[in-house]
């Protein structure tokens, strides 16, 4: 599958999720039937930050928490790669004040649409959302102090120039704080060949040590893996897309378990030197 038929692949399922209410990940292969806010929970945000933000902007697709890592202070200008309906862009506008910005960035109108209203609700005039690839970021050299992600980047066919791209929008100093899902070794075909995992945050995701080497060749330093945790296997098998991709191609106990040994959540921090 080449790199368009990716993105519009993904596009069109993300701009299905945008359009309906209560879906979590679960409905593109990746965290079962729960809850947004139960599955927000179990990935590191508090009671506190989900009731801060407005109804419907957390739509549960994340694999962490990175602005609770990413020590956002007042008056920074955050860039959140990959926005969706705005929910950490909204945490982070919290942080940074009204001497401060935030910017988010999503490929998918539907997404953008939500955020846009949910930013209108909530009474955020701090916050900005912009439509483009983050491969081509709508953003100056050298203007941001904080860029987050929220298990975003698996999702790009070219994460090298994903990961330049957010280096040359940081200023001198300015940090990167995401949350991915990468692989810790090779996915079985039965996995890789399936468009469901692809847009569920699987099948695209790149191997660990290549993750972190795209990093650090985009110019990045001091990059730390802040957090990392292996990838439950309910994630897929729980979910009714996940389920139809594991009968359909008749995998066996061994294969999911081999699955589940090859993913893992992980957080990552860099900086671009001053």
């Amino acid at each position: 599958m080449n790199e368009q038929a990716i993105k519009k692949i993904v596009r069109e399922n993300y701009a299905r999720i945008a359009k309906q209410d209560n879906l979590c990940c679960g409905s593109v292969g990746c965290c079962g039937t729960a809850k947004p806010k139960d599955i927000s929970k179990k990935i590191g945000y508090t009671d506190e930050e989900l009731q801060a933000v407005p109804s419907g902007s957390n739509l549960g697709l994340g694999c962490g928490n990175p602005t609770a890592l990413a020590s956002i202070k007042s008056g920074e200008i955050v860039l959140d790669l990959g926005s969706g309906a705005g929910f950490d862009c909204f945490l982070a506008s919290n942080k940074v004040g009204p001497k401060g910005k935030v910017i988010g960035v999503d490929m998918t109108a539907e997404m953008l649409a939500q955020a846009r209203a949910n930013a209108l609700k909530g009474g955020y005039k701090n916050v900005e959302f912009r439509q483009r690839e983050i491969e081509k970021l709508p953003v100056e050299d050298n203007t941001i102090d904080v860029i987050i992600s929220n298990c975003v980047i698996n999702l790009v066919p070219d994460k090298r120039r994903a990961f330049k791209e957010a280096f040359r929008v940081l200023k001198p100093g300015g940090r990167l704080m995401v949350s991915d899902i990468v692989l810790l070794k090779r996915l079985p075909e039965f996995v890789k060949e399936s468009v469901e995992a692809y847009v569920g945050c699987i099948s695209g995701a790149m191997m660990k040590d290549m993750y972190l080497d795209a990093i650090k060749s985009a110019g990045f330093k001091d990059i730390s893996v802040v957090d990392e945790s292996i990838f439950p296997l309910d994630c897929m098998t729980n979910d009714p897309t996940g389920q139809a991709i594991l009968e359909g191609l008749k995998a066996s106990e061994k294969q999911l378990k081999e699955v589940e040994g090859s993913i893992s959540s992980i957080k990552v921090s860099g900086i671009k030197p001053s």
